[in-house]
C-alpha cells in the first residue's frame, strides 16, 4: 500500500512539459513505423497533368442529302488500278451516311459515363471523386478515347491501359471499353474487319510494366477498310488523322492497327509531316509503351470535310489543303489570271477512267478544249502512281474535270481558286455527286461546276429501251438499294459527252479564270 502511494506521488511530481514531450516522441516513432510498413502499397502519382478530357460533339458541319444512296463504298478492293478498286466496292454495296437527325448521332445517352454521382442521403465523405468520361461513343462516324496521365499500350494484345491516380479513387473492376479505330463507324460491314482495341482503367499494381517510355502523346488508329481507294484514303484516314494529330505539331507518335506497309509508304509525305517519330505497327508490337497522353481513335466530322467549330485550333479544309501542299512541296497556290496573262494558255486536266463511267469520246473533248484555248493533260491515278508525282501534275493545272468517281479526290492538289468540273452520270446522282465532291470543293475554295449528262449522253441507251425505268424512273432503282442502283448507273454506264452541249461549260470555266 505504501509503495503504491509512493508511485502516485512520483507521478504527480512529473512536470507537464516533460510528459507532453514524451508523448510527442512516442507518436512520431509510431508514425514512422506505420509509413515504412505501408509504403509499398501506396500508388505512385504519375508525373505531369492527370485527368480525363472529352470534347462535346456539335451537330454536323453540313447537312446530309435526303437521298438514301449517298454512301456507297463497300468491300476492301484488290491491289491494282484505282478504278478497279473503286469498281469493286461499288459492286459490293454499302451503308448510307448517317443522317444528322438520326438517333445515333449526338445522343448524350450513348456517351460512356463513368461518373459516381452522390447518392441521395449519402454522406459527402463516402462519395468517390467524380470523373469525366474517358471515352466518347456518341458520334455516328467514330469512337474516341482520350487519356492524360500514365498510359500503357501493348499493341500485340490490342490493349491500352490507363493507370488511375490516387485522387481518382480505385477503378471499378470492369471499367473498360472496346472500340474499332477506323473512322467509318456507321458502315457495319466494313467495321467488322477492323481490329478491336481494348481500353481499360487500372490500378498501378495490375498494370503491365513499361518496357519503353515516351515523352510525347500517342494516337492509335486503323487504316484497314477501303484502303487503296484514294477517296477513302483521305476521307476515312488522312483527314481524320489531320484533325486529331495536327494540334501536336509533329510531337506525337502514330500507332496503326490493320496497317498496310505499302499504304504507309504511299502517303509517307503526309505522315512524316504529322509526326517526327517512328510509326508503329500496332498489331505486331510486343513492347509495353508508356505515354503521358494518348488518343485512341480519330475525330471525324463529315465526308471530305472539317468543321472548324469542332476541330482543334479551328482547322478547316483550307488548312488541310495547305498542309497537303506543304507536304508535297506544291508550287502553285492560285490559278492563272487570264486578264493578266492573255498570252498564256490555261491548263485543263481530264481525269481518265478506263473501266466504269469511261468518257468514251475523250479525244474529241480534248480537241474541242484545245480549240477553245486550253492546254490539255489526260491524267489517271493508277494504284502504282506516285502520289507526289501526280500531285504536282494536278497542281500545275487551272481546271480539272472528270466523271464522278474516286479520281476526283485529286482536286485536293489544285491551287486554291482553280475550277473543278464534275460530270454527273445519268440516274439522279446529283445529290450523291454534290455531297461527295461538290460541297467539299467549295470548302477547299475551289470554283465548282457541275454538268449532268442527258440520257442521250449515256451508253445505257445501247443496253435498255428508252421506255425502260432506267430512263423513266431512276429513283425506283435508288429505292431498291445501293446494289441495284450502283449496278446500273455506276458499273454498266459510260459517258459520251454532247460536245455542243458541253462546250459552254468549258467557256464558262475560262471566264472564271479572268
Amino acid at each position: 500500500m505504501g509503495n503504491e502511494k509512493e508511485f502516485v506521488r512520483n507521478i504527480g511530481r512529473i512536470e507537464p512539459r516533460s510528459l507532453s514531450f514524451g508523448l510527442l516522441i512516442g507518436c512520431f516513432l509510431a508514425l514512422m513505423i506505420y509509413m515504412s510498413m505501408s509504403d509499398r502499397y501506396v500508388t505512385p502519382l504519375p508525373t505531369g497533368p492527370v485527368g480525363f478530357t472529352v470534347e462535346p460533339r456539335a451537330a454536323p458541319a453540313r447537312g446530309v442529302p435526303s437521298s438514301p444512296m449517298v454512301e456507297h463504298k463497300m468491300n476492301s478492293p484488290q491491289v491494282g488500278n484505282e478504278n478497279i478498286r473503286e469498281d469493286q466496292h461499288e459492286k459490293d454495296g454499302g451503308s448510307r451516311v448517317p443522317d444528322k437527325n438520326s438517333s445515333t448521332t449526338g445522343d448524350s445517352t450513348q456517351k460512356e459515363n463513368i461518373m459516381n454521382p452522390k447518392q441521395l442521403g449519402e454522406s459527402s465523405e463516402a462519395v468517390k471523386p467524380q470523373r469525366k468520361p474517358m471515352c466518347d461513343f456518341s458520334s455516328a462516324r467514330s469512337d474516341i478515347c482520350r487519356m492524360e496521365g500514365d498510359v500503357r499500350i501493348h499493341g500485340k494484345s490490342s490493349s491500352v491501359v490507363f493507370v488511375a491516380s490516387n485522387q481518382m479513387g480505385d477503378p471499378e473492376p470492369n471499367e473498360s471499353w472496346r472500340l474499332r479505330t477506323y473512322a467509318r463507324k456507321f458502315d457495319k460491314t466494313i467495321m467488322e474487319k477492323i481490329r478491336v482495341v481494348s481500353v481499360k482503367l487500372s490500378s498501378s499494381i495490375d498494370a503491365p510494366r513499361c518496357t519503353l517510355h515516351h515523352s510525347v502523346p500517342a494516337i492509335v488508329f486503323a487504316v484497314g477498310g477501303y484502303t487503296g481507294n484514294v477517296y477513302h484514303d483521305f476521307n476515312d484516314a488522312l483527314i481524320p488523322l489531320f484533325i486529331t494529330s495536327r494540334q501536336f505539331n509533329g510531337e506525337v507518335q502514330l500507332l496503326i492497327t490493320n496497317t498496310q506497309l505499302w499504304w504507309v509508304h504511299k502517303y509517307r509525305h503526309i505522315l512524316q509531316k504529322l509526326t517526327r517519330y517512328e510509326i508503329i505497327d500496332f498489331d505486331n508490337d510486343d513492347q509495353v509503351r508508356c505515354y503521358p497522353h494518348a488518343i485512341v481513335g480519330l475525330e471525324s466530322h463529315e465526308d471530305m470535310a472539317i468543321d472548324p467549330s469542332r476541330a482543334p485550333n479551328g482547322y478547316s479544309m483550307v488548312d488541310f489543303t495547305k498542309f497537303v501542299s506543304s507536304a508535297y512541296s506544291l508550287d502553285r497556290d492560285s490559278p492563272i489570271k487570264m486578264g493578266l496573262h492573255p498570252e498564256r494558255k490555261p491548263r485543263l486536266a481530264i481525269i481518265d477512267r478506263h473501266r466504269t463511267r469511261r468518257l468514251t469520246n475523250v479525244e474529241e473533248v480534248v480537241k474541242m478544249a484545245e480549240e477553245l484555248g486550253y492546254e490539255v493533260l489526260r491524267a489517271e491515278a493508277k494504284f502504282e502512281t506516285q502520289v507526289a508525282e501526280f500531285a504536282h501534275i494536278i497542281n500545275s493545272c487551272d481546271v480539272m474535270m472528270g466523271v464522278h468517281g474516286a479520281g476526283l479526290t485529286n482536286m485536293l492538289f489544285l491551287p486554291m481558286g482553280a475550277v473543278f468540273i464534275q460530270v454527273v452520270p445519268w440516274g439522279r446522282l446529283e445529290k450523291i455527286a454534290r455531297y461527295d465532291y461538290g460541297d467539299p470543293a467549295g470548302n477547299m475554295k475551289l470554283q465548282y461546276m457541275e454538268y449532268s449528262i442527258s440520257e442521250k449522253e449515256s451508253t445505257l441507251i445501247d443496253l435498255y429501251p428508252r421506255d425502260h425505268p432506267v430512263f423513266k424512273d431512276p429513283m425506283s432503282f435508288h429505292r431498291r438499294g445501293w446494289l441495284a442502283m450502283g449496278k446500273v448507273y455506276l458499273v454498266e454506264q459510260n459517258v459520251k459527252l454532247d460536245l455542243r452541249r458541253f462546250r459552254p461549260v468549258l467557256l464558262k470555266a475560262l471566264e472564271l479564270l479572268h
